[in-house]
């Protein structure tokens, strides 16, 4: 068993009232979280299945970079499974770095987004866009579940724990 390693822990956000603040302040608080939870993470344990489903640190955040760029930026994902798993070449730091670039492009989209019941401003033609406010609360979900499995993950693989 590793030793345990606990991370400073950072509370949620305490964001304003508006509703626009508070989902985009628990997305990032979450998108923070994960990247922090894979950032540093050894390899090849960082890629290695710790669990009988074959979930691991670099497919979960490959996945939510994935997740990101398709509901904001309008990328085609067209095998949802093969987005867990992250390019034999990618390290931990190249993973880490490409989704927190896709997280700054997608709220670049999202910093133009005043109506939260408008659709996602995204090229996909033919295909409608989610609102805003639907996009936003996929996410915090989507990220916050994967962001527990990382931490399971990650404490299995060294012991880190923490937010």
């Amino acid at each position: 068993m590793p030793t345990t390693h606990r991370r400073r822990d950072t509370p949620p956000p305490r964001t304003g009232g508006g509703e626009a603040e508070v989902l985009r302040g628990f997305l990032d608080y979450l998108r923070a979280s994960i990247a922090a939870k894979v950032d540093g993470a050894p390899d090849p344990e960082a890629r290695t299945a710790a669990v009988p489903s074959g979930t691991n640190l670099l497919g979960l955040l490959n996945h939510l970079t994935c997740v990101e760029r398709a509901t904001f930026l309008g990328e085609d994902v067209t095998d949802w499974p093969a987005t867990f798993t992250a390019a034999p070449q990618d390290s931990v730091a190249d993973v880490v770095a490409r989704y927190r670039e896709t997280v700054e492009r997608a709220n670049a989209v999202l910093d133009g987004c005043a109506d939260l019941g408008a659709p996602v401003p995204r090229p996909r033609p033919g295909r409608p866009a989610p609102s805003v406010r639907w996009a936003l609360t996929h996410l915090i979900e989507e990220t916050g579940r994967h962001a527990g499995h990382a931490d399971i993950l990650r404490e299995l693989i060294d012991g880190t724990t923490g937010r």
